[in-house]
């Protein structure tokens, strides 16, 4: 790498981690979320970034060349449909394939009736998840795969070691991308690691949110009981995924758990309670999580609040940025607020105006990332981007600069450790060694390799299933 790109990765590296930390860099930095936008920009087709994921990286990376950004993600796309029709998975609809080739590709609800988890499966769900994951749940969203008892296909052999492969192909892709983006245009990889609470989880993926809603009023025991069983596994993937210097956090998107989605006492008693202590224990860990507060989420700035200090970077989405910043702002960094709106059907001027307002309303004291409130798809134009990017170097310089502390500050006395709901079967682990131990001849050799690799290889297909759940 040049000398001179080398030391603008730096900067851009310390400017990024110093607003995380809620200190005060050289000047504010600039970290968009740009998606369907990097394909505008460079020229492809929503179709092309979405299926193709060597385009979405070269879409970035042409983005990160030629914007003064400081961080971005390798591929904010992120849903490759190249995988997800590989696994047959369907409940997506594909740029080009199922939708028009320039539309994002679109999630699709499960009718009312219809939902991926029935309402009298939770006690399988909280008795294994993984388990519930591949013998119920994979067979329902994916067309090529059977469910168990049943006659096994080529398609649905084809399912496992397509998607499987294709799965490893694309997340080892990651990192060259990362340090092509560093070499190329010393352009720091913004996240790092997947989080969804064990609510939205439910809604989302599993029960619909209509059965959820339903099931909250119904059977509230059992819903508090499953989002209490998923919380070690979610934990385990977000740490197992993670940054492991700690340098980078967590996206932890944030989805159907606020009002008026729930109420603010359906939020207190079984969002908040499953999910805080996810936080606390990735904190202590050194690891930070970045919520992508989706929507508006202002009525529980209060429950934010109780996380320790700098153990999260808080985005505003459909919220008031100023509330936030004057209720959480002295304990955690912000991003976000200017809206995508604005970067798709306003004037240069109007944007520039609103990145020097939101500025000097919430960044004076650091701690801001300048971002636009959602994930910039490709209704933005380019001046408008333009714009922002030239407002934030304009008005977001500073006098003088702080060096915060390091993530992760041995918050572990402040955790609080609910009695979950324990699975029958560990996070991380498919087929635990004890049981695949019986099902061996006396090992006569080294018993703790034959554990070790074991447990390894079990992990992978571990991961193979709740990066299905989570990322695709």
């Amino acid at each position: 790498m040049a000398q001179d790109m080398q030391q603008l990765y730096n900067e851009r590296l310390n400017r990024y981690t110093t607003a995380m930390r809620n200190g005060k860099p050289d000047m504010v930095p600039i970290r968009p979320f740009v998606a369907e936008f990097t394909a505008k920009y460079a020229g492809f087709t929503c179709q092309e970034v979405t299926h193709d994921y060597n385009k979405a990286f070269e879409a970035a990376r042409i983005c990160a060349a030629d914007f003064d950004w400081d961080a971005v993600v390798g591929n904010m796309v992120y849903v490759w449909t190249g995988l997800t029709q590989a696994v047959g998975l369907n409940y997506y609809a594909a740029p080009g394939i199922d939708i028009d080739k320039n539309t994002g590709f679109q999630y699709l609800e499960p009718p009312e009736g219809q939902a991926f988890m029935a309402a009298d499966e939770y006690d399988a769900l909280i008795d294994d998840p993984t388990g519930f994951l591949y013998n119920v749940w994979l067979p329902r969203v994916c067309n090529d795969v059977v469910a168990p008892g049943q006659p096994s296909t080529y398609r649905n052999n084809l399912s496992f070691v397509k998607g499987g492969m294709a799965m490893m192909q694309y997340f080892t892709a990651f990192g060259g991308q990362a340090q092509q983006l560093r070499e190329e245009s010393g352009t720091v990889s913004a996240i790092a690691g997947i989080l969804k609470a064990p609510l939205d989880i439910l809604a989302d993926k599993l029960r619909g949110y209509l059965g959820l809603i339903t099931d909250l009023v119904e059977r509230p025991k059992k819903v508090l009981a499953a989002c209490e069983a998923l919380a070690p596994h979610l934990l385990a993937v977000a740490m197992g995924s993670s940054d492991p210097t700690g340098t980078v956090p967590i996206g932890h998107w944030m989805h159907r758990s606020c009002v008026p989605f729930i109420s603010p006492d359906q939020f207190a008693e079984f969002h908040w309670p499953t999910l805080k202590p996810i936080i606390q224990e990735l904190w202590s860990a050194g690891r930070q999580t970045l919520f992508y507060a989706e929507g508006n989420w202002n009525h529980h700035l209060d429950s934010f609040a109780e996380l320790p200090d700098t153990s999260i970077v808080y985005h505003v989405d459909n919220a008031d940025i100023f509330e936030v910043h004057d209720k959480i702002g002295h304990k955690f960094c912000l991003s976000g607020g200017i809206p995508t709106s604005l970067l798709a059907h306003g004037t240069a001027d109007q944007v520039r105006e609103v990145v020097k307002k939101v500025i000097e309303g919430v960044a004076q004291d650091g701690g801001y990332i300048l971002d636009a409130s959602a994930i910039v798809q490709n209704a933005a134009t380019v001046e408008n981007m333009k714009a922002m990017t030239d407002a934030a170097r304009e008005y977001g310089g500073y006098s003088s600069s702080s060096s915060p502390p390091s993530a992760g500050q041995a918050q572990a006395s402040g955790i609080d450790n609910p009695d979950w709901a324990r699975s029958s079967v560990a996070p991380g682990v498919c087929v635990p060694w004890d049981q695949k131990k019986t099902e061996l001849p006396e090992i006569s050799g080294d018993e703790a390799l034959v554990r070790t690799i074991w447990e390894n290889v079990d992990a992978l297909g571990n991961m193979y299933i709740w990066q299905c759940l989570l990322s695709f």
